[in-house]
């Protein structure tokens, strides 16, 4: 089996890596096993010295880690070094902060001589997507390393030099042998693996079809897991919105690595007070952005990562378009060579149009008009998905009666969403279940064990 890297910027073919095979992959298993074995016992000040190590290397290597990371799925360069450099941040964190988390505790009210202590469970199994290639890898890889796991990873057959990268990361940090070890392999073994008794958890980013189908299997096998999937976040532009800063706030988000991010807005949801305003501000920002090759520093589009991607996205416009959407800006996939899309806006967004019931994985956004703020909480849950949403208004005293009310793993308040190393990251419904990041991603893949008497 054969992995081929395509730049989409091009849609030429720039690497082969040959995949691993089923014997090469049972070592992988045992050499991880064994791994973890050693790493439990090693304290946690040392663990957190090593994960230190890794940061700094990626660190290092930014320019050389973005540039393989634009080449092979797209990413605009400037983003990649962010990514790079947030993956960094994150080791760092956990270095600092690990040990402490993994302390024991004595829970409020528990009876006298006891105590609860935090353990590894063994091999993590981490299928992992191509948007993020470093960052997804690391904000799980991390923490269940600082726990005292091995690591797995299966990631996306699209970026398997990413997946070289950053096992490379993991090799020069002084870990036991075979404790981080990325597995060129497609879906086929995935069932294989999550049945193996060496195994022990699974945490899979990625669409909601493939975590469901990674669900059901880790839950026959009795193993936990973690789901961050895909969303379909709401913006809710209400009344009072400072329109100018939400437009510009709005199309960094929807834009963020060519909208191919399961976090970011993508259903604007505009009171109608507002919605003129905010359609035609929305829309110059939209303009403004530059279109062109990710390896330039000035672009802030790419390309979509396949086209495959490319193709699903212009159905779903079009669809929504013989359904009653108006095109405000682009509509279409951009001719020349690559995988590129216009930076698109949809207004008139309503119930059983794609662009209103499911994921646009790309640079498109819908507009979704409504009467008043009752209505745009309504349209908000109005979705099987619940990752984050986002809430612009000038009154924090409205935010906060409205937070409680939507159905989303994050809020976020005049400003867009995102991740950071030291909040617990996730959803809810069709978004997933779990956390990463914070004290809630390091304890995922820990057994909260309860002592009495000792």
């Amino acid at each position: 089996m054969q992995l081929v890297s395509i730049n989409p910027a091009t849609a030429r073919r720039i690497a082969s890596h040959r995949g691993h095979s089923a014997a090469e992959v049972e070592r992988a298993v045992a050499r991880a096993h064994a791994a973890h074995l050693a790493w439990r016992h090693v304290p946690p000040a040392i663990r957190a010295r090593r994960l230190r190590t890794i940061g700094r290397g990626l660190l290092a290597r930014r320019d050389e880690l973005a540039a393989l990371a634009t080449a092979e799925m797209g990413k605009p360069v400037r983003q990649a070094r962010a990514e790079v450099e947030k993956s960094a941040a994150a080791c760092e964190f956990y270095a600092r902060h690990g040990p402490d988390f993994l302390r024991d505790e004595i829970p409020p009210g528990a009876p006298e001589n006891t105590r609860v202590t935090y353990e590894p469970l063994g091999v993590v199994l981490a299928i992992m997507p191509w948007n993020f290639p470093f960052w997804q890898v690391i904000r799980a890889a991390i923490p269940a390393l600082m726990g005292g796991n091995a690591f797995l990873l299966k990631h996306a057959p699209n970026v398997p030099g990413c997946a070289r990268a950053v096992e490379k990361a993991f090799a020069g940090a002084d870990l036991p042998p075979g404790l981080f070890q990325a597995l060129l392999i497609d879906p086929k073994p995935v069932p294989a693996l999550l049945a193996d008794p060496r195994v022990s958890a699974v945490t899979l980013t990625g669409s909601t079809a493939a975590g469901r189908r990674v669900a059901a299997l880790a839950g026959a096998a009795m193993k936990p897991g973690v789901f961050e999937l895909g969303g379909s976040d709401p913006a809710l532009l209400l009344a009072d919105a400072d329109l100018p800063r939400a437009a510009e706030t709005c199309a960094l988000a929807r834009l963020l690595n060519s909208g191919q991010s399961c976090i970011c807005a993508k259903r604007f949801i505009v009171v109608r007070s507002a919605r003129r305003e905010f359609e035609k501000l929305f829309v110059a920002r939209i303009a403004a952005r530059r279109v062109g090759d990710p390896a330039d520093s000035a672009t802030d589009i790419g390309p979509l990562a396949r086209a495959d991607l490319r193709d699903k996205l212009q159905a779903q416009v079009a669809a929504s378009v013989r359904r009653g959407a108006r095109v405000l800006l682009g509509g279409a996939p951009l001719p020349g060579p690559g995988f590129f899309y216009a930076p698109t806006v949809l207004t008139d967004v309503r119930p059983g149009m794609p662009a209103y019931d499911e994921e646009l994985f790309g640079p498109v956004a819908a507009i979704i008009p409504v009467r008043d703020e009752a209505d745009a909480i309504r349209a908000a849950n109005d979705t099987a998905y619940g990752l984050a949403a986002t809430i612009f208004t000038r009154s924090q005293t409205r935010a906060r009666k409205i937070v409680p009310q939507l159905a989303a793993g994050s809020v976020f308040v005049n400003d867009f969403a995102r991740s950071d190393p030291a909040l617990p990251f996730g959803g809810v419904k069709q978004s997933g279940h779990g956390r990463e990041l914070g004290a809630s991603g390091l304890r995922a893949f820990l057994n909260a064990k309860t002592v009495w008497g000792a």
